[in-house]
């Protein structure tokens, strides 16, 4: 297999920053590769300053007076010709353009502007992330656009066509535990494009599960086909923005893409083996449950932890997203009886134990059955309603999940957490509960147990994983 283009751009020994300041925008791109700890050289470039940020600036990109790498452009539009001149001289490999005010503008000089902007690019053999867009986020290689990013590394490549909702998923991610390896925001995409992108992602031995948000395509065919090729290595979770009448007007003047056909783009993502979601907070939901399951590849749950209505409810929502709710075995009645639950005929699945009485045994008893018998895929425990009658004033984290859950008898099938997270008033942020709930979330991460908001998305989460093993099976 070849080496990608982007292999080489990704990995710069030396970045200067072009329209760089000690702040604003032009500051935005240098102080966070301070703060990554980006281990090679940086050049702020800007003629107004001799020094920014406690580095040497320069005048042009031309009086950097070693070889450079990569280029991240913050100069205005009319100024980007002469800078990828300057850049070529100086060996200059990948340039991100920040720069924006291009064919998203809707006005053909802009239009022309990013046609010769490409074409000279393109004889000076110089790949062009964006322009209109916010670039590169490579924790392991200290490179972001965003100084607040985790610093941590992880499995998940992202490619997205907007910079905001990039930094929604990387940030709201890591809130779930999920890092990653790369994400990368490139616009109106005038050179590299989707399709490279997702090429690299499938041949990047970093990357393990890849996400993408898309407003447009420019090569449908091209997409299908290198789609279709990724889905049986890796799962692809993809977001497509502008799928109506307003969205794609907003996707014209975002990123000058052409959203196309809403019904032609749901065939081409199914038929290519990918896995399509709806919104950011979807796609991580999703992307948690690749991140930390073994394969799911049956639609047997069996569903444990709520209690009355709630059990009621969550049966309902596992059979709309497509889940078997099965009964209870013959077997697992009788296993219950011989251990002496006196509810033994009554208990069924999803498991309401708000009903038992004075029996000695915990949510987690169920599980663990439930995880021992074979004619179970997947389990979903519903956790988050803690009270200190179970257990008593001394309530912590571990205890709860070891004595109501029994955790770690419960793994050996796929298992989903269900943790209700109600908006809260400043007069509950001190609240016991609020707090567990928070601890809770942070022992799931670090148990590697993905948790879910409501039995509603935790369904669909393992839907869709169900969904693409079975076609790839």
């Amino acid at each position: 297999m070849s080496i990608h283009d982007l292999e080489e751009i990704l990995h710069p020994k030396s970045i200067a920053v072009v329209g760089a300041s000690g702040g604003g925008r032009g500051g935005q791109f240098v102080q966070p590769l301070l703060e990554f700890g980006y281990k090679g050289k940086i050049y702020p470039v800007n003629p107004k300053y001799s020094e920014i940020l406690g580095m040497k600036a320069y005048p042009t990109i031309r009086d950097i007076p070693e070889p450079v790498d990569f280029v991240i452009s913050v100069v205005p539009s009319r100024e980007v010709l002469k800078m990828i001149e300057d850049a070529a001289q100086k060996g200059v490999k990948g340039i991100h353009l920040f720069t924006a005010r291009f064919s998203e503008t809707g006005r053909p000089q802009a239009a022309q502007l990013e046609h010769e902007i490409l074409t000279l690019a393109k004889r000076m053999g110089i790949r062009l992330i964006g322009p209109n867009c916010m670039g590169v986020y490579y924790p392991a290689e200290g490179i972001s656009f965003q100084d607040e990013f985790p610093k941590k590394s992880g499995p998940v490549g992202l490619a997205s066509q907007s910079g905001n909702v990039a930094g929604e998923i990387v940030n709201n991610a890591a809130r779930r535990g999920v890092f990653f390896s790369k994400a990368i925001s490139y616009g109106n995409a005038i050179d590299l494009n989707e399709s490279d992108y997702l090429e690299y992602f499938a041949q990047d031995k970093e990357t393990k599960i890849i996400l993408m948000y898309i407003e447009g395509v420019k090569d449908g065919q091209r997409f299908f086909n290198v789609l279709r090729q990724t889905t049986p290595l890796k799962p692809v979770i993809i977001i497509k923005g502008g799928k109506g009448q307003a969205g794609a007007r907003a996707t014209s003047s975002h990123t000058a893409s052409l959203a196309g056909s809403m019904q032609i783009w749901q065939a081409m993502v199914a038929q290519a083996g990918a896995v399509s979601v709806e919104t950011p907070d979807e796609l991580i939901d999703v992307a948690a449950s690749f991140r930390f399951l073994p394969p799911i590849k049956g639609k047997r749950v069996g569903v444990a932890g709520g209690a009355g209505g709630a059990s009621v409810i969550a049966a309902d929502e596992c059979e709309k997203a497509g889940l078997e709710v099965i009964p209870l075995p013959p077997e697992f009645r009788e296993e219950m009886k011989s251990r002496g639950i006196s509810i033994w005929d009554w208990l069924s699945n999803p498991a309401d134990l708000s009903i038992r009485e004075n029996d000695d045994f915990a949510v987690g008893t169920v599980l663990e059955m439930m995880a021992k018998n074979p004619d179970f895929d997947l389990l979903i425990a519903i956790m988050g309603h803690m009270h200190r009658r179970f257990m008593g004033a001394d309530l912590t984290i571990d205890k709860y999940l070891n004595e109501q859950y029994c955790l770690n008898r419960c793994r050996m099938k796929p298992l989903l957490a269900v943790v209700p997270d109600a908006s809260l008033g400043i007069e509950e942020w001190d609240s016991w509960e609020w707090k567990m709930n928070c601890e809770l979330r942070t022992r799931l991460i670090e148990e590697e147990i993905p948790f879910y908001t409501s039995i509603t998305t935790a369904a669909n989460a393992g839907r869709k994983m169900i969904d693409y093993y079975q076609r790839h099976s």
